[in-house]
């Protein structure tokens, strides 16, 4: 039971292209934001839809795997862990913002204008 103390699995479509960064001695990182939709029925039995919006964070192998082969729309799996971040915006407010560390990332689906065709 260790192991499921902070770990989060998620399947859904890429919001955006990959925003990457690089930082001193090569290391890159990879934000993307992943849509989950779900559904349910409504006390009048009609169908709705509820779209979730997850920030995701990978890091170094991760990020470079997600420059290489993501895009906006694609259908991807995701595990990893949850941390928190405190910031002061520019407003002097302090923000509190909930990102998913990715532990590892399963493309599900691919689109016709790949990056590998481009």
């Amino acid at each position: 039971m260790k192991a499921m103390k902070n770990k989060v699995q998620l399947i859904g479509h890429l919001g955006a292209n990959p925003e990457i960064k690089e930082f001193d001695e090569n290391k890159k990182l990879a934000q993307l934001s992943l849509a989950v939709n779900d559904g349910f029925k409504n006390a009048q039995g009609e169908w709705q839809e509820d779209t979730q919006w997850f920030n995701l964070v990978a890091w170094a192998k991760l990020a470079e795997y997600a420059e290489k082969n993501l895009l906006k729309g694609q259908e991807l799996a995701i595990e990893g862990r949850l941390v928190n971040n405190t910031y002061i915006d520019k407003q002097d407010v302090k923000r509190t913002v909930t990102e998913i560390v990715l532990n590892e990332i399963l493309l599900l689906s691919k689109l016709k204008n790949t990056k590998e065709t481009e």
